[in-house]
This record gives structure tokens, C-alpha cells and sequence, in this order.
């Protein structure tokens, strides 16, 4: 591995490492003033919460409350009644969902998905009893909410439920929600009708408030938060914009339209949709801390304005929530660009994952059932596809190491090259020369090892997301999702409170390869970079890696793994440094042929040295 290689090497390393500890210590730093300035605003927003939710029935008919309160502070009788009735529970249920409604405030009262589990096997509750409040705001001669009153539960069947709320003229507020078969989306139509005699004709805007607390569902804390967001899309958009995300809370105010909003949980999401867009809104974000004894993870809200218009009295306005998987291809199939919710990279980077990675993902899950069987043959596969880049670093590396005992004859040669800038330069070109002789191209090690940066950086987006290896076991990992840990410390030492064993192979593998192929050099200035490439890069991808998924781990090792057998083979049977040294010794006293980048670099070299005999002069 020769000089280049070990720079471009440890510039990848440290943007990684500085990204991941630069974001580690913002996220500390925010836990700490947020955990003191929201912690009571939580409690009291729970305990209100608490209050105003209703008890979870068992049964699937609808068995009605008593009266909570005679007296009513509202001018209609109607509403003074809602007001004080209690509520009741209507459920719904198909192959993807239990839904659980509650008539007071006509409003989605838990969820759950029944295809997945949380970690430790529960039911997966999207939404938890008590844990979601949704709310209609308008003025009727006074201004209501409707999460304050009881709505009647006017029809219902398994996929469906209608409920109203009355008022004194007759007029009534509709809440219909209706459940599809085989479907994570639940269809709702808000209407209104007989209301041209309690909604006065000015009336032309009425606000949706809906506020969600998300419950932890993974492993690891730290991994399930940074995968975690609120994401606003607004019509016409590339993709929907980030208010919060990386356990970074946010908030943001839109005075345009938006057309849908999304909470997303690492692998789950729950999605409003307002097909004709809503005209504002306003959203926020809250991150729970670990230590939170509630186990949630943030607390998100929407608040949303809709223009509002009577035709004789009636309006009707359709809006679709979806409760269910971060599937990508699941997301697209709506046509709704809700699967750029999903992190899977950039311009170049998300070309790679939607068009390599994904669909060779998909192809082997196609026959091949355990999935840590589909990532060896994944990664087989695309080092198959890239060895032609790989091969030239490879033989570059090979070839340098062949060539070190010359080398170390041009240090003894040029001793004086770290002090004195005039030999540094004639070093450097019986370097070049003896490259040339070897044929050794000196960007051979570094370039095509950049060009398959794109693919390491794709996985690395890819794994932490990839609903796929949810909860899928392989080895002694049981969730290739997150992390392998073989022993947990009880407390946190620099930054880790666990062991992930796959981290650990992996950086061992990558501290043997290093060792291997990094050739040993009595140049002082070599020392540094081989402490770099030997020690420092295995450990920070090792503190990179241990919270991180451990297919992702897993895939790193198998990586290191195949690079080392290809070296293998390249210097067993490929590169014989015998070879090389007489192809040197008898290219001594000969021309050789330049090429124009060795043309161009020997011109930049003559003219540092003019440069430098000019000043010599002054």
C-alpha cells in the first residue's frame, strides 16, 4: 500500500470518525439542556393526556360511558352534553392493523401492527393508548375542539365506523374512517353538514392539532434515535424536507401548503395525508431522553390550518393516515414520495442503493432464506463486480512492497530529504524514476479504492435502515438491525455501554490487513502513516461500528475478509518481487518511455526548482 493509498485511506477514516463523534457530543449536549428545560412540560402533557383518555375496552362492541359531568360551559345544549358524556370504543381490524377508535373527539385511539414486534417480542402499539390526541378547531359562535366532546357512533361494521357530533339546529359535525382490507392506510372524510346556521358565513378556516407520542420499539436507544424524524412534504417537491431528526429536536412553521407529514420511528411511520394539501402548518419535534422511565422515544406535532367553505350548508374534506412498515418499495407503490422518508443517501449514493443494492437484496431474499447468508453472497457478488478496481490498488500494493529494499536505498541515499527542501526534491524523482522501472503507476493505489468509496458509504446507509434485516437473527446476532452485543458493561465507558463482537472481527481483520501490506520503513516519515493505517483506523471504525448495525459490521468484516484472500493471491501467484527487482536492474542506463502525467509533474518539479534557485539569487 503506498503513500496515496494510506492518505485517501485515512481522510475516509477521519471524516467518518469526526462526523460520528462531532454528532455524539451535539447530541450530548442537547439531551442535557432539553432533558431540564421539557422534562416538565412532558409530565404535564402526559398527565393531561392521561386524564382525557378513556380506559381500553376488551371487548369489540361499543359499550358507552357514564356522564362525567352534569353542568356544561358551552352555549349549545347539545355540545354541554358531548362535553360531559364519557366515551366509547369502537375497533377495527384487518390483515395489517388492529385500530382502535374512540368516540370522544371521534379520533384514532391505539394501533396496532400485527405483522411486526418490538424488541422482547410485545405487540408493536404505533399508537399507545392515551398516547395520541387529535383534534378538530373551529368557530361556531364559539370555538370548539372536537377532542373535547363525545361524538354518537351512528354506524359501524368491521371495516368502517361513522360517528357524529350534534348540534342544537341540527346541524352535525362527521368523523367516517374507513379500514381497506389487506391495507396500513386508514381512509377518513371530515364533513360537515346543516352547518350554514352555526358556522357563521365568514367562516373560512378551521385548525387540525395532532399531537403523538412515539414508544421505543428497538434495541438500542442511540441507533433507534438516529434514525429517527419528523418529515414535512410540501406539493411539487423533489423530497419531503427533515424538521427533526438524529435525536435532534426541531420545529418549523410552513406558510405554504403541505401536502402530508410524517413521524417516523426508525422503521415505522405514522402518515397524514391531505390529498388537496392543507393551506399552513407548524410542526415540532421532542426527543425523550434514555433514561425516560415512560420508554418512549419523541413526542412529534402538527398543527394545521384548512381553508374552509359552506356549499348550502355542507363540506367535505378527505384525508388518509398510514400506520405501518418504512418498506421502501412498500412507500413508492402509494406514488406519494413517501419512500424518500427513508435515509438511503444522496444523488449518487441513492442511485446506488435503489439500483445495485437494493434489487440484488431483494433478488437473493427471493430464494435464499436467512439473511446472513444473503449478505455473504451480496458482498461475493459486488467485490465480484469491482475487482477490476480493486486488482489495480491490490497489484500497486504489491509491487510497492516488492520494491521496498530500493527504496530504503534512496533513504540511505538522501538523508537529509525531511530537512532540506533542494534533496527532498531530487528524492522525489529518483522516486518517480524507480516507479516508472517497476511499473508502478503512483495513483494506482489510491484512485480505484476512492471509486468504490460510493458502494462502502451506500452500505452504510443501507444496513441501519433496511427494514429487511429487522429482528432477523444470524450467528449469535438475534436482530442484524442493530447492534451484536456479546457482553453488556453495566455502565458506559468511552461512549459504549456493550460489546459488539462483529465490530470487533472487523477491526482486528482490518488491523491484520494493514499490518500485512503496510511495508516497514526505516523512513521517519512513514512512521506516522503506518500508525495510522495499522492501529488508529481499526479502532475508530471499531468506536464507528460497535452501536451500528451489525450487518453492517458483518458486511465490513466479510469485506476485510475477501480483501486479504485476493492479496493473497496476487502475491503468491500474481507478483513475484524477484521479477521486479531484475525488471529494474536491467532497466538501469535505459530511457523509458513518460507518460503525461509523469510528463507534467517532472515540469512542476523543474519549476519548483527554478523558483527556488531565484530566491537562492536574492
Amino acid at each position: 500500500m503506498n503513500k496515496n493509498s494510506i492518505i485517501g485511506l485515512i481522510l475516509i477514516g477521519c471524516i467518518l470518525f469526526g462526523f460520528s463523534w462531532y454528532q455524539s457530543k451535539q447530541f450530548e449536549k442537547q439531551v442535557a439542556q432539553q432533558a431540564q428545560t421539557d422534562s416538565l412540560a412532558r409530565i404535564q402533557m402526559m398527565e393531561q393526556m392521561a386524564l382525557d383518555s378513556l380506559a381500553a375496552m376488551n371487548q369489540d362492541t361499543v359499550e358507552t360511558e357514564k356522564a362525567v359531568a352534569p353542568s356544561s360551559v358551552y352555549k349549545d345544549e347539545l355540545l354541554g352534553q358531548a362535553s360531559a358524556a364519557g366515551g366509547s370504543i369502537v375497533k377495527l381490524r384487518n390483515d395489517k392493523l388492529e385500530l382502535a377508535l374512540t368516540t370522544k373527539g371521534a379520533q384514532p385511539y391505539s394501533v396496532n401492527v400485527l405483522d411486526y414486534r418490538i424488541y422482547g417480542g410485545d405487540s408493536l402499539m404505533l399508537v399507545k393508548p392515551g398516547q395520541s390526541d387529535y383534534g378538530i378547531s373551529i368557530y361556531t359562535g364559539e370555538y370548539i375542539n372536537t377532542r373535547d366532546f363525545n361524538f354518537t357512533l351512528v354506524s359501524r361494521t368491521d371495516s368502517s365506523a361513522v360517528m357524529r357530533l350534534y348540534f342544537a339546529n341540527g346541524g352535525y359535525i362527521q368523523q367516517k374512517y374507513t379500514l381497506p382490507h389487506d391495507s396500513y392506510m386508514l381512509y377518513n372524510e371530515l364533513s360537515f353538514s346543516g352547518m350554514d346556521t352555526v358556522i357563521p358565513r365568514n367562516g373560512s378556516l378551521f385548525d387540525i392539532d395532532w399531537t403523538l407520542t412515539v414508544p421505543r420499539f428497538e434495541k438500542g436507544y442511540k441507533n433507534e434515535k438516529q434514525y429517527s424524524k419528523l418529515n414535512v412534504y410540501c406539493p411539487d417537491e423533489d423530497k419531503p424536507e427533515t424538521v427533526g431528526k438524529g435525536g435532534r429536536d426541531g420545529s418549523k412553521r410552513y406558510e405554504h401548503s403541505v401536502e402530508w407529514f410524517d413521524f417516523s420511528q426508525q422503521f415505522f411511520s405514522a402518515i397524514m395525508t391531505a390529498p388537496a394539501s392543507f393551506a399552513s402548518g407548524e410542526f415540532s419535534l421532542a426527543f425523550v431522553p434514555e433514561n425516560d422511565p415512560s420508554h418512549n422515544l419523541m413526542t412529534c406535532n402538527a398543527k394545521l390550518r384548512n381553508n374552509f367553505a359552506l356549499t348550502s350548508g355542507a363540506a367535505a374534506y378527505n384525508y388518509e393516515f398510514y400506520f405501518g412498515p418504512n418498506d421502501y418499495h412498500l412507500l413508492k407503490g402509494y406514488d406519494r414520495k413517501y419512500e424518500k422518508t427513508i435515509t438511503i443517501g444522496g444523488s449518487i449514493i441513492g442511485l446506488i442503493t435503489r439500483f445495485i443494492i437494493m434489487p440484488s437484496f431483494r433478488w437473493l431474499s427471493s430464494w435464499i432464506p436467512n439473511y446472513g447468508i444473503i449478505i455473504l453472497v451480496m458482498t461475493f457478488l459486488l467485490k465480484l463486480i469491482i475487482s477490476p478496481l480493486t486488482t489495480k490498488s491490490y497489484l500497486s500494493s504489491a509491487k510497492m512492497n516488492a520494491i521496498k529494499p530500493e527504496i530504503d536505498k534512496l533513504n540511505e541515499k538522501f538523508p537529509k530529504a525531511a530537512s532540506d527542501q533542494k534533496e527532498a526534491m531530487k528524492k522525489q524523482q529518483a522516486t518517480m524514476e524507480l516507479y516508472r522501472r517497476a511499473g508502478i503507476n503512483p495513483a494506482g493505489g489510491c484512485l480505484p479504492m476512492l471509486l468504490t468509496f460510493p458502494l462502502l458509504w451506500a452500505m452504510f446507509r443501507f444496513f441501519p435502515v433496511s427494514i429487511e434485516l429487522r429482528q432477523q437473527p444470524f450467528l449469535w446476532a438475534e436482530d442484524l438491525s442493530t447492534y451484536d452485543s456479546i457482553y453488556d458493561f453495566g455502565f458506559r465507558i468511552l461512549g459504549m455501554d456493550h460489546l459488539s463482537l462483529f465490530a470487533l472481527l472487523m477491526a482486528v481483520t482490518m488491523w491484520f490487513y494493514s499490518k500485512t501490506t503496510m511495508p516497514k520503513s526505516t523512513d521517519p516519515q512513514m512512521a506516522p502513516m503506518r500508525f495510522m493505517s495499522v492501529w488508529l483506523m481499526p479502532i475508530m471504525m471499531f468506536f464507528i461500528c460497535n452501536s451500528l448495525s451489525a450487518g453492517l459490521s458483518y458486511y465490513y468484516l466479510l469485506s476485510n475478509l475477501f480483501m486479504m484472500l485476493q492479496t493473497f493471491i496476487i502475491k503468491k501467484w500474481v507478483v513475484k518481487p524477484e521479477k521486479i527487482l531484475a525488471q529494474i536492474e536491467a532497466s538501469k542506463g535505459k530511457p523509458l518511455p513518460k507518460s503525461k502525467w509523469q510528463q507534467r509533474l517532472e515540469a512542476a518539479q523543474k519549476m519548483a526548482e527554478q523558483q527556488q534557485k531565484q530566491k537562492g539569487r536574492r
